[in-house]
């Protein structure tokens, strides 16, 4: 379920790498480290939910720019 498009975006924009890796890994399921594929890959129906929410069906393609206000936004309220 990984967009390349999204991929992309935030590849554009090191600033939000560290952002990026922390919102993946808050997305994980608990004990991700237990399973293969043993990395933090987020559940397909969390995902689907979070899609459903912000776009109305879960069954549209995610902008890569709402990705990155989402992460600009995330990154932002870390810094406090």
């Amino acid at each position: 379920m990984i967009d390349r498009r999204v991929v992309a975006a935030v590849m554009r924009r090191p600033r939000l790498w560290g952002t990026a890796v922390s919102a993946v890994v808050a997305f994980a399921p608990q004990g991700w480290w237990r399973q293969p594929p043993f990395l933090p890959v987020p559940d397909d129906e969390i995902m689907r939910w979070r899609i459903a929410t912000a776009y109305g069906s879960s069954e549209v393609a995610v902008d890569p720019a709402d990705v990155v206000a989402y992460l600009e936004w995330r990154h932002r309220s870390a810094q406090g």
